[in-house]
């Protein structure tokens, strides 16, 4: 048979169109909805037929001529035609060689002028497809520098990524409803699962089971107890051998019937401990990784490394010995791999091991001293030493190793100075030489050590220190390296130079200290910065650090630049009334008043500090200065009434209030006469005073608030009331005068009367806490806590930030079980209130949290040191919960800050008859009074 395959079943012709041939293109039937397929055009058609005659090798057919293919650029159209000769106008002409030069000129000046509108075209195309792309970028340039940032990503960060799940809802789903199935169990399983767990006690000679057979023993649900009794008895016989051999040893580790009970359970934790950290299977995969780590770059010493202690890690000593010495096989001239190497071997080993890397690596330090660290003997460890040596003349590390082996001074000074000699830049070793030479020789060393390293501060301060070592008593050598530093352009940064300072004082090298900070202090500020603020933030900051001298140093620094600022002085001798001598303080504040005599505040504390060392006529003296300097000042005034009061010199002190009165007449003044003849129990002359200062100073609120005590005191309650009313007219913002007019009333049993005169004290003086306070406490001491409370609401309302108000609502108005979250609330609202952090740790005492308690206690102080309430609070607590030293640390701290203010601190100390009574029996005073 023939292959050929007939006419139907062989393969149309390529472009072949059913019915194209007798142009049957397209069929249009009543059953369609449309016109049938368009079919090709007549060019199109052109285009096949001729492309199928070339494959032929036949010529086109005539009904369809292949067409002429036209130039793009060809415009025929009939503006360029002959209108009586169709064909065209040069039909007939000859084509000859100009016409072909001219066709190629005028085909060169258009290539030319397209090759110069192409520049142009790709270069606004280029612009149009950068905007196209900058506008719509692609996915993958959007997340461009998310990719570049993963390549910062560690391994440790990758091997963290978790494996991304199927989240979506129907796998989800799908997935809970394949756990929510129940398959039936078969009978065998539940009959296995119940003999599993059953043991046969009966025990046959041979130690095999009574019932079962051999393939019940073989799959180990039967238990043979003899094997276990063997096995047993076997491990006792072991351990009761280790523990003939060796009791003392074994006995802390709890193997021996002698037990330390410390030593025990401190071998049974770091079992469980080296239990806990060596797993089998993470060995397993580090040992893997490392090996593949060392088989892809063995040139790698750390890998060899990490495998060496991996294997040590595991207890594998002599796998980890072979490990490393493998890698010093392949990484010679590593150093760690040598000294991991020649760690992990005993001692007669290493030194083999040190030898040859010292053949390889005769130019490493640390292989030199670890050489020489093997040695037990003094001689090898020097004999070694010196052959570094002769290797490794500029190594610093071995000559220090080598001078501290010296024992004799004399051979440690031949070796520095050699040392010195071979490594002149070396610092550390020209100090050395200096420290063992003597003070003479020890000069000429540092001039060689400075012409040898210009740039050093180190060696000038090591000059400095040895001046001041020798004796001198003024370190001068500080202002030259100053001058030599900044020439060499070594000069350091102002604190670099305060630490070096500090560092001195804290070698005991105060002259130094205090060179350095007056030759350095200001380098590199100008007049223009602040350098008055910039010095005392860096006092402030060395007297943190507890470097009393270094502040010490800058104070005085500064005020040979600023001598006549007050605020420096204050500073300075603050810091020498805290941290320093009497005699230092009374020397500065001597300065202070000299350089500032307009200041009273310095004539004062200079007086104040002899009178209390009991020097009452240098403080006269110092109060006669301070009254030429400062004629008619109240305040000096005042202190010497005071001073001679306090030594009981009344007629002295009547006649000192008399001329202040008659030459420095303020307010103030006369306050203090009427005050002081209330303390000598004087109060017609008080009551005459005060009517005197009244027709002067009508104004004064202190003045009304002593007429009313007087009588009240005097217990003539209606012209108290009328003082006080007369006052609350004439001064009508004076808080304290209406409260005083309304614990009048309160006193006289009238409580209407007091709570009217509050409601008109709060018209006067609104949103005041103290006035808000006393009213709701009338109304609490009156049992009418609901009104009380209501008024509370308002007081908040209007007040909220008022650590009072909140005190007084937490502790008498809430109930004990919500007093702790109403102090958070409170907390909240108010920022840093000593009178609320009172409260809470009244709050943390009641409930036995001593040391919270205490904490919020010093909270308190720190935060306002003159409220006398919260150091009697404290030391109230202290008394019951304290030591003693704990309670007299507290009491020399309010004594030095001497408080003045708080609600019972004030009621005590104004007291007439506690006037002369010093702060720590005010103090006690306070505490017996607290509630």
């Amino acid at each position: 048979m023939s292959g050929r395959k007939d006419f139907l079943s062989q393969p149309a012709p390529e472009n072949y169109v059913a019915g194209l041939g007798r142009g049957a293109t397209g069929f249009t039937t009543r059953s369609d909805l449309g016109p049938a397929r368009e079919g090709p055009s007549e060019e199109q058609m052109k285009e096949l037929l001729a492309k199928r005659a070339q494959q032929l090798g036949a010529a086109p057919p005539t009904a369809y001529g292949a067409p002429e293919k036209k130039e793009e650029n060809d415009d025929d159209d009939e503006r360029f035609q002959d209108p009586e000769n169709e064909v065209g106008l040069f039909a007939n002409g000859a084509y000859d060689r100009d016409d072909d030069e001219a066709d190629r000129i005028y085909q060169e000046v258009d290539e030319k002028m397209d090759r110069r509108r192409k520049i142009r075209r790709e270069a606004r195309e280029r612009q149009e497809r950068e905007d196209y792309e900058r506008n719509n970028p692609k996915i993958q340039q959007q997340f461009a520098d998310l990719k570049r940032s993963l390549a910062s990503v560690s391994d440790e960060d990758w091997a963290n990524i978790p494996e991304v799940g199927d989240l979506t809802g129907k796998n989800r789903r799908t997935k809970q409803n394949l756990r929510q199935r129940f398959y039936a169990v078969p009978d065998s399983v539940i009959a296995g699962a119940r003999d599993s767990t059953q043991f046969d006690t009966s025990v046959q000679d041979d130690g095999a089971a009574t019932n079962g057979s051999s393939a019940d023993n073989a799959d180990g649900t039967m238990t043979n107890f003899a094997d276990i009794g063997a096995a047993r008895d076997k491990v006792l016989r072991v351990r009761l051998d280790q523990a003939a051999q060796g009791s003392g040893t074994d006995s802390t580790a709890g193997s021996a019937t002698n037990i330390d009970p410390k030593g025990y359970l401190t071998s049974l934790s770091k079992t469980e401990l080296k239990a806990g950290e060596v797993e089998v299977g993470d060995i397993k995969r580090a040992r893997t990784l490392l090996e593949s780590v060392i088989k892809t770059n063995p040139k790698h010493a750390p890998g060899w490394i990490a495998a060496a202690r991996l294997e040590e890690f595991a207890g594998k000593t002599v796998a980890a010995r072979n490990v490393i010495a493998r890698g010093c096989e392949v990484c010679p001239k590593s150093e760690d791999a040598w000294l991991e190497n020649i760690s992990l071997n005993d001692n007669h080993n290493a030194k083999i091991i040190a030898a040859n890397a010292l053949k390889i690596n005769d130019r490493s330090t640390r292989l030199w001293i670890e050489a020489m660290r093997l040695e037990s003997d003094s001689r090898a460890k020097k004999r070694v030493l010196r052959r570094a040596i002769d290797n490794i003349p500029q190594s610093v590390a071995i000559w220090k190793e080598a001078v501290n082996l010296e024992e004799d001074p004399a051979d440690a000074r031949l070796l520095l100075a050699k040392a010195t000699e071979m490594i002149p830049l070396s610092v550390e070793l020209w100090l050395a030489l200096a420290r063992l030479e003597t003070p003479e020789n020890a000069q000429k060393v540092l001039n060689k050590a400075r012409m040898a390293v210009p740039t050093s501060y180190e060696v000038w301060i090591a000059a400095a220190r040895l001046q001041e070592q020798m004796g001198n008593g003024k370190v001068n050598v500080m202002k030259r390296a100053a001058q030599s530093l900044a020439q060499e352009s070594a000069m350091l940064k102002r604190e670099e130079w305060i630490t070096q300072a500090e560092k001195c004082e804290e070698e005991g090298s105060i002259l130094t200290c205090a060179a350095v900070i007056r030759e350095t202090l200001g380098y590199d500020l100008d007049e223009d910065d602040d350098r008055k603020e910039i010095w005392m933030e860096d006092a402030k900051a060395s007297i943190g650090r507890g470097r009393y001298e270094t502040a010490r140093a800058i104070y005085a620094y500064a005020l040979r630049v600023f001598v006549n600022k007050k605020s420096i002085w204050l500073a300075a001798a603050d810091l020498e009334k805290n941290h320093g001598t009497k005699e230092a303080l009374w020397q500065l504040l001597e300065k202070a008043v000299e350089a500032c005599p307009q200041s009273e505040v310095l004539w004062m504390m200079l007086a104040k500090e002899k009178w209390q060392s009991g020097e009452m006529t240098e403080a006269r003296r110092v109060l006669a200065l301070a009254f030429k300097q400062n004629p008619n000042n109240e305040d000096i005034w005042l202190a010497a009434v005071k001073l001679e009061a306090d030594n009981q010199q009344i007629e002295q002190a009547r006649e000192l209030l008399h001329a202040a009165r008659e030459e420095a007449g303020t307010d103030r003044v006369w306050i203090k006469s009427v005050a002081f003849e209330r303390q000598l129990g004087d109060d017609d002359a008080a009551l005459d005073l005060v009517n005197q200062a009244l027709q002067i100073y009508p104004k004064a609120d202190k003045l009304w608030m002593l007429k009313g005590q007087i009588y009240e005191a005097a217990n003539k309650l209606p012209q108290a009331r009328e003082a006080y009313s007369t006052g609350t007219r004439a001064c009508p913002k004076s808080v304290p005068l209406w409260l005083l007019a309304s614990h009048l009333e309160e006193y006289s049993g009238a409580v209407v009367k007091a709570r009217s005169v509050l409601d008109r004290a709060r018209l006067a003086v609104p949103k005041n806490a103290q006035l808000w306070t006393e009213s709701v406490r009338i109304e609490r001491r009156a049992s009418n806590i609901a009104q009380a409370k209501n008024l509370m609401a308002k007081a908040l309302q209007e007040v909220p930030t008022s650590g009072l108000l909140w005190s007084e609502s937490i502790w008498h108005l809430e109930p004990r079980t919500q007093r702790k979250p109403r102090s958070l609330e409170a907390i909240k609202k108010v920022d840093n209130d000593p009178i609320l952090f009172v409260t809470v740790a009244r709050i943390f005492w009641q409930e036995r949290r001593l040391e919270k308690a205490a904490t919020w206690f010093e909270k308190a102080i720190l935060l306002d040191a003159d409220l006398g309430d919260t150091w009697a609070w404290y030391y109230k607590f202290l008394v019951q919960h304290g030591t003693d030293e704990k309670r007299e640390d507290v009491i020399s701290k309010c004594v030095l800050n001497e408080p003045k203010h708080g609600e019972v601190w004030q009621g005590v100390a104004k007291d007439p008859r506690n006037a002369s009574k010093p702060t720590e029996e005010i103090l006690k005073l306070v505490v017996a009074k607290l509630e």
